[in-house]
C-alpha cells in the first residue's frame, strides 16, 4: 500500500504547531509525530493532521465539525485521536480552533503517565 506523501506545507504548519510545546520529534511511516513521555500527542498522516485527545474532546469536536473525523489509519480507528484534512487548515479562524485543540491535546497527553517500554522476551 503506498502512503501519500505529506506537503512541505503541511509539515511547516504542524511543526510551528507543536513549537510552544516540549516534546519529542520521531518519524513514523515517514512522517513527523510528536511525543510526551513517550506517548503520542500529534502528528502528519499523508495529507492531514492528527491528535490525541479526551473522547469527551473527541466527540465534541466530531459533532461540531463534518470536516473533522476519527483518525482511522488502515481503516482502523484509534480511540482518542482525531483526523484533521490538510485542506481544511488554510481557513484562519479553523486554524485558531486547531491551535486551541493542540493546547488541549498536549495538556491530556502530558497529564498521562510515562509510558513503559516493553521488554522483549
Amino acid at each position: 500500500m503506498a502512503w501519500k506523501k505529506a506537503t512541505e506545507e503541511l509539515t511547516a504548519l504542524h511543526a510551528n504547531l507543536v513549537s510552544p510545546f516540549i516534546c519529542e520529534k520521531k518519524k513514523m511511516f515517514g512522517f513527523q509525530v510528536f511525543f510526551v513521555n513517550d506517548n503520542m500527542f500529534t502528528g502528519v498522516y499523508e495529507d492531514g493532521i492528527m491528535m490525541r485527545l479526551t473522547l469527551e474532546d473527541k466527540k465534541a469536536i466530531l459533532s461540531a465539525h463534518d470536516e473533522v473525523t476519527p483518525f482511522t489509519p488502515m481503516g482502523r480507528e484509534m480511540k482518542e485521536y482525531i483526523f484533521i484534512p490538510g485542506n481544511t487548515l488554510d481557513d484562519p479562524l479553523f486554524l485558531d480552533e486547531v491551535k486551541s485543540w493542540t493546547e488541549k491535546s498536549y495538556a491530556f497527553v502530558s497529564s498521562l503517565p510515562p509510558k513503559v517500554k516493553k521488554r522483549k522476551i
